[in-house]
């Protein structure tokens, strides 16, 4: 039986079939562009951010040679030799010699630092990581480039690292959950950091202060680290976890009695437990990046306070760091003594 209405529905979706068709040839071309660029955007991100790190930890390694030989050759094939390290979208990061600038850096009225290539005394790596086509590693080559036009994304990143020297205040947690073993173990980590210290060439000064329910600050800022040894073997577990009370006593160890006005103050805060009692560290923190103070932090076993200690690092530009065990703590003070005489300036 023949239904004309039957068939008037099957030419009317044809129909429509067919007007789509031409909008279909139209969008596809575009959302194949739109897809392989958020793709390669994704790419670029990355990229960039490896490109970053790789730059930040070449120019610190430049520092670090610097202050060891005083010699501008040394901390060009050092920074060279650590980029070489580091992956930039697949593989290593090849600088060239005249990437690496060593000069001084100082900081201005503003307070801003100031790089000044081959100013003395040197005290300043300045590293730019290169990935344009002109660049020993060339171009970084995207997934869709075609699609677009676009041959290569060419990033460069610069990043100066300064030798320095630094007033460092230890703050240590002495409450009750650190008695034995943990106060052991804290006791020996902190040798360790002095011991590294004692290698560097630049002139670092140490205060203490420790804390429980209460703190004190036990040794103002001293280059006798032989004192703050006798101090630190002297430390009994007892008490609750006052972190903003020790955080207090640090800033006023790293500010107070023999601070140089031109030197980085800088304290390590640590803890195996969570803040119980007084003000809160935070309110310290903000304090001390008032101050200028750099604030790092370090967490000590399964009840440490690490999202606090996080937030503590954060609000005054430092770092924070976990160690689980005994030779793990040790590790983590070494890391940081070896990294505190060179910062990041620009």
């Amino acid at each position: 039986m023949f239904l004309p209405h039957l068939r008037s529905h099957s030419s009317t979706l044809r129909a429509r079939r067919g007007a789509m068709l031409p909008l279909i040839a139209i969008l596809l071309p575009v959302l194949i562009v739109m897809l392989g660029f958020s793709v390669d955007l994704a790419f670029m991100q990355n990229t960039r951010a490896e490109l970053r790190a790789a730059t930040d930890v070449a120019a610190r390694a430049g520092a670090i040679e610097l202050a060891k030989t005083e010699n501008a050759a040394d901390a060009r094939a050092a920074a060279v030799a650590m980029a070489e390290r580091n992956n930039v979208a697949g593989q290593p990061l090849k600088l060239k010699t005249s990437d690496i600038l060593v000069g001084r850096s100082e900081r201005n009225a503003a307070g801003q630092w100031v790089f000044t290539n081959g100013g003395q005394p040197l005290n300043s790596v300045q590293v730019l990581g290169d990935r344009r086509e002109s660049s020993r590693s060339g171009g970084v080559g995207l997934f869709f480039s075609r699609l677009y036009g676009v041959d290569n994304f060419e990033p460069t990143i610069t990043a100066t690292s300064t030798f320095m020297n630094v007033d460092i205040c230890l703050v240590l947690d002495r409450s009750g959950s650190m008695e034995g073993q943990p106060l052991k173990d804290l006791k020996n980590a902190v040798n360790v950091f002095l011991d590294e210290l004692e290698d560097t060439s630049s002139d670092e000064q140490v205060a203490l202060a420790s804390y429980a329910s209460n703190a004190s600050l036990d040794r103002n800022l001293d280059t006798n680290y032989s004192n703050i040894r006798k101090d630190v073997n002297k430390l009994k577990a007892d008490g609750m976890t006052a972190i903003g009370l020790g955080l207090q006593k640090g800033i006023d160890g790293v500010m107070g009695k023999n601070h140089r006005t031109l030197s980085a103050p800088i304290i390590v805060l640590m803890t195996d437990g969570n803040h119980n009692t007084s003000t809160e560290p935070i309110v310290w923190a903000r304090e001390a990046a008032k101050k200028g103070i750099t604030v790092h932090t370090i967490t000590f076993g399964n009840s440490a306070d690490k999202p606090r200690m996080l937030a503590v690092a954060n609000e005054t530009g430092g770092k924070t760091f976990h160690a689980s065990n005994g030779s793990q703590l040790a590790e983590v003070f070494r890391t940081i003594a070896k990294t505190l005489p060179t910062q990041l300036t620009q």
